[in-house]
């Protein structure tokens, strides 16, 4: 059926194949094509998901803000979703992130107060700090705080995920490997599927200087959009088999990867995915599927080293 509506394009993102990247003897490793929602990226999902919640428990008034703090790809997100439903929205941003996603976010009609970061890496203080500012600015009047890490409408709206990726499987799937920051579209996707498979492997991703999922200690990285550096407040531990972790490093030169041998442009959380996926994959051996997220499009990282000059693997 035609969209009726721009909100009515979310969702229903095509399945492709890892070919170039996994090695022979590994598990087969599929993912879905999240680049093509309407803003290029999964958050669209969660973004509808929690605005169509908060008008439901009338939380959000006619013309009222939204209010959230973000790494940007949420943000552009509610940024879309709050246009297209008539609302307003200002979100607490930083320059650790891209300047394509605060460019994208303004160019939605959204207000951003910006909170610097000491050296441009994410970590739990200016997480904190980015929190602490998108609370006290959501006491205006008018002002609804999404809350993104409390939000508990967040995972439901990755339950179509979960359900889009078994139909496109025809049910071949072993496992779901996906990076946290909030949690959400790794619970509700896994919650999803594994009422079709309740032996389905769950493997959690975080960066490795601050893998606080594991138990360690938290630290600043630059994969933007996940490891917020404390334990996210509706995180289940007890739904999740495996937590791996991943490198800046590794996952931007995965993103470099991608692009150059499976044509598929995306950011370092979707590079920190793949990465985590083809060690799983390697373990499991072929027969095996493995599913992952391409969580967003690359064109959101143009200004940084991922595909910059100075990145390693950039043509001269």
């Amino acid at each position: 059926m035609p969209a009726h509506s721009i909100l009515d394009a979310i969702g229903n993102t095509p399945l492709v194949e890892l070919r170039r990247v996994v090695p022979a003897g590994s598990a087969r490793i599929v993912a879905k094509l999240e680049s093509a929602n309407p803003t290029r990226s999964m958050k669209d999902r969660l973004a509808r998901a929690i605005v169509q919640g908060a008008v439901a428990k009338g939380l959000l008034s006619p013309g009222g803000t939204i209010v959230e703090y973000t790494a940007g790809t949420t943000g552009v997100s509610l940024a879309f979703v709050a246009r297209a439903l008539g609302y307003k929205a200002h979100f607490v941003y930083s320059d650790a992130f891209s300047e394509e996603k605060g460019r994208t976010m303004r160019a939605f009609g959204a207000d951003i107060t910006d909170v610097p970061s000491p050296d441009r890496k994410i970590s739990k203080d200016l997480v904190n700090a980015m929190i602490a500012k998108a609370s006290e600015i959501s006491t205006r009047q008018a002002h609804w705080f999404s809350d993104q890490l409390k939000n508990e409408d967040g995972a439901a709206g990755y339950a179509d995920l979960g359900e889009e990726l078994w139909r496109q499987t025809e049910g071949r799937i072993d496992a779901f490997v996906h990076a946290v920051s909030t949690g959400h579209s790794l619970h509700g996707t896994g919650r999803a599927l594994r009422r079709y498979k309740g032996d389905l492997r769950v493997v959690a991703v975080e960066p490795s200087e601050s893998a606080v999922l594991s138990g360690g200690p938290a630290g600043s990285h630059q994969i933007e959009g996940i490891g917020v550096g404390f334990l996210p407040p509706l995180w289940s531990r007890a739904e999740v088999d495996e937590i791996l972790t991943v490198s800046t490093a590794e996952a931007k030169a995965m993103a470099r990867r991608l692009a150059e041998e499976e044509a598929i442009f995306a950011g370092t959380s979707t590079g920190a995915n793949v990465v985590a996926a083809l060690r799983l994959a390697e373990r499991l051996g072929s027969g095996a599927t493995v599913a992952t997220l391409i969580v967003d499009s690359g064109l959101r990282y143009l200004s940084t080293d991922v595909f910059g000059r100075s990145g390693a693997g950039a043509s001269a």
